[in-house]
């Protein structure tokens, strides 16, 4: 596969034929998700390996064209497409239809009591997993190229995909990715766990065609539209609604920092500066069906991404994007890791992380974590109120030196007050932002008992 994507870098940029056919072209989503697969077409589906992948037609607007190649017993062979392999729930296509081909697949773990898809590949590098018992939210991209940039972004996409047979009883599949871009190529191997928690090895090989200055490595992307300390004039019968709660960064000095997520009314880019950073992800916190009492939707049974890095990154920055949105279904927030050094053209640069799509990172902080943040109309003016909750077995019995350390950068901080509460083994600090004429204020929190933290760190971004 390195092979492969260090030959294509080498030949000028082709890109995909916008050939999908007319039948097929203009489907709503209802029709689109109403094809399905014939269980005679799903892969390895009476072998008893464990897993099951099912091509997924093109259609709607998964327009690109994807091969698909199955390695088994050290053969590889290219995966026909067929019409035959598809139930179109009712769509009648002409006889004269072209060949539609393949947009992607979906994979689905036969382990255990029942069935459950765990990952679907499908749409530019983009890919979704999930836990156990979890539904569909983040989703995750292989690569990122200059996002939120004026120029514009570049959206790399997947040529085609290997499909390694897997063996039965290992509870392991491997996926080979070739990526193709105007700007890089890349093979991608990714080693699929699935399971109460679902874990995925990501081994990433890039190979530049011309000198990449923006680059973003474990890339993903969800929803926030609103919550407790954002609603932005939601006209909307539920109390909040998002998917992941906020950024959580584990960087190079073992700190550990928790970034709310938020729908801002302009487009806003932080950068969490690191160097070797042990671990970042996009988090739902909230698991209580009450804080969002959407029957359909579910979000807080949406995974947490979690990101391990394997090896030295260097320096970089954990860049985290929020875009304004009126819709649930953009993902307004995007994180991934940047790196400080431009990637020159015709070079070899290899990436590799550990991703947990799971209910919590595996990896806990010994600190208390933030569990709750609000805000709301200050004492006068712009002036803004803020309540911000630490929880957990470190504040079960807090010392009697335990201080808010607060600052803020621009805008003046005033009326910092501290409330106990031992028997919920949680701490909470109230206290009030004049901004100024400022359009833009980073605030940074933390407990301390001496010069001991007791609590992660809060920061957040003020803006109007």
């Amino acid at each position: 596969m390195t092979e492969i994507a260090r030959a294509l870098s080498k030949r000028p940029f082709s890109a995909p034929p916008n050939d999908l056919p007319d039948a097929v072209a203009n489907l709503t989503y209802e029709q689109y998700i109403a094809i399905k697969t014939t269980p005679s077409s799903r892969l390895w589906d009476s072998e008893g390996r464990g897993f099951v992948a099912e091509p997924l037609s093109r259609g709607f607007v998964f327009r690109t064209s994807v091969t698909l190649y199955t390695v088994e017993d050290g053969q590889v062979r290219r995966l026909a497409f067929d019409r035959g392999r598809f139930d179109f729930g009712g769509l009648a296509l002409p006889a004269n239809t072209p060949e539609i081909g393949f947009s992607g697949f979906r994979l689905v773990s036969t382990m255990g009591e029942a069935p459950f898809e765990f990952a679907i590949l499908q749409g530019a590098t983009f890919f979704r997993a999930l836990a156990r018992g979890q539904n569909f939210g983040i989703v995750a991209r292989a690569l990122t190229l200059k996002p939120a940039e004026t120029r514009g972004e570049e959206f790399p996409f997947f040529r085609a995909f290997w499909l390694e047979r897997p063996v039965a009883g290992s509870n392991v599949l491997v996926v080979h990715g070739l990526i193709d871009s105007e700007s890089v190529t890349g093979a991608v191997r990714m080693t699929f766990r699935p399971g109460e928690a679902t874990i995925v090895d990501v081994e990433t090989t890039l190979f530049p065609r011309v000198q990449l200055e923006h680059v973003g490595i474990g890339g993903m992307g969800a929803t926030y539209l609103f919550g407790p300390y954002a609603r932005r004039s939601t006209d909307d019968v539920r109390p909040a609604v998002y998917e992941v709660s906020g950024l959580h960064i584990l960087n190079g000095n073992g700190e550990w920092l928790w970034r709310p997520v938020n729908n801002p009314d302009t487009l806003q880019i932080s950068a969490f500066l690191d160097d070797n950073p042990k671990g970042f992800g996009l988090i739902q916190r909230e698991r209580d069906f009450a804080a969002f009492g959407d029957d359909a939707q579910r979000p807080e049974k949406r995974p947490s991404l979690w990101i391990e890095p394997l090896g030295e990154w260097g320096p970089g920055a954990v860049q985290l994007i929020e875009i304004p949105s009126d819709s649930e279904i953009n993902d307004n927030i995007l994180a991934y890791w940047r790196p400080k050094a431009p990637m020159a053209a015709g070079s070899e640069v290899t990436l590799n992380y550990r991703q947990f799509w799971c209910w919590a990172p595996p990896e806990r902080p010994d600190v208390a974590p933030v569990a709750l943040t609000r805000a709301g109309r200050g004492s006068s003016g712009r002036r803004r109120r803020f309540l911000v909750e630490f929880a957990g077995d470190a504040l079960a019995a807090p010392p009697a030196d335990v201080k808010a350390v607060l600052s803020a950068s621009p805008g003046a901080l005033s009326d910092v007050k501290l409330f106990a509460y031992p028997e919920r083994k949680a701490v909470r600090v109230a206290f009030e932002l004049d901004p100024g004429g400022e359009t833009a204020c980073e605030m940074r929190l933390l407990l301390q008992s001496g010069t001991k933290p007791l609590s992660e760190t809060w920061l957040y971004r003020w803006t109007p």
